[in-house]
């Protein structure tokens, strides 16, 4: 019987120098997204996908990342006594229990595999586990992480999310050598990190994983790779040349980039059509900012 996936890492030490100034005094990981920061997504996304230890890999400066999933009492007993229930619910679904967090520091920005390699301490060798790019925000329904867990409840191995992208894109993502496509789920082959020709395929790695245990042991050898930094890619496809599997998921939902401007903007506008109480006025807003464009041309 394969092990339950109740661990996830999630690697918030970046800069994200892409939205500076913004993120010269607070982290990414914190920007709102309509109502809610980024990470707060992939935290309900892990909790839904029934992941009840989160660890986050931060680095200095990501004191405001820590405190935000603090108990605030000052706030809920001012919501309490003024009897605003709605917004006390609401705040107290950004609470993490005393324990569910644990906190470790990446002191060189060395990589995505660096970054997981970092959280070995506190993930046992016979348990597999997940990882969350904060950065890549998914709506889909269930949502991405849970996706994949029952996939790899039936497959064990290793499991990346997948999607397709157009063939000039494919030089900015990890991109998937397919030894099997049996529809939903591909066998990997191979993993190629941003080839900048001949892809081997159009499927794209996207930021989430299920990793097996020995992928840490992989993370151990240490090796660069593109880019100079360590490659949580290559330590993958060293699975594969170990003869241990690694499968990818085509998953059900939208993936927005968050990582860059272009892509945070678009998953504003999404977010926000999903809103009940936004979506009349947002849609008119939308409309007369359109037909203004089309006007002026």
């Amino acid at each position: 019987m394969i092990r339950k996936v109740t661990k996830a890492v999630f690697p918030v030490a970046g800069l994200g120098t892409r939205f500076l100034p913004a993120t010269k005094s607070i982290p990414k990981e914190i920007m709102t997204l309509v109502d809610r920061p980024l990470i707060q997504y992939a935290i309900d996304e892990a909790r839904a996908a029934g992941i009840e230890e989160f660890i986050f890999v931060t680095s200095r400066g990501k004191g405001a990342l820590e405190d935000y999933f603090d108990h605030s009492h000052e706030l809920e007993n001012h919501l309490k006594k003024s009897g605003k229930d709605e917004l006390l619910d609401l705040l107290r679904q950004t609470n993490m229990e005393s324990g569910a967090i644990a906190y470790v520091r990446q002191h060189k920005a060395m990589g995505l595999g660096h970054a997981v390699w970092c959280a070995r301490r506190l993930i046992n060798d016979d348990e597999a586990f997940a990882v969350v790019l904060t950065d890549d925000v998914v709506m889909g329904d269930p949502p991405c992480l849970q996706q994949m867990i029952e996939a790899h409840a039936e497959t064990g191995g290793s499991m990346v999310a997948t999607m397709e992208v157009p063939q000039e894109k494919t030089k900015s993502y990890g991109i998937l050598d397919v030894e099997e496509d049996m529809g939903a789920i591909v066998k990997v082959r191979g993993m190629v990190e941003k080839p900048k020709e001949s892809p081997p395929s159009n499927l794209a790695v996207i930021g989430r994983y299920i990793l097996a245990p020995t992928v840490l042991g992989n993370l151990n050898k240490l090796k660069q790779g593109a880019g100079g930094e360590i490659q949580l890619t290559d330590a993958i496809a060293d699975e594969i040349e170990a003869g241990r599997d690694v499968f990818g998921l085509r998953f059900r939902g939208q993936r927005y980039d968050c990582g860059s401007k272009a892509g945070f903007l678009q998953a504003t506008v999404a977010f926000g059509l999903e809103r009940e109480e936004l979506r009349d006025e947002f849609v008119e807003y939308l409309h007369d900012v359109l037909a203004m464009r089309k006007a002026a041309e």
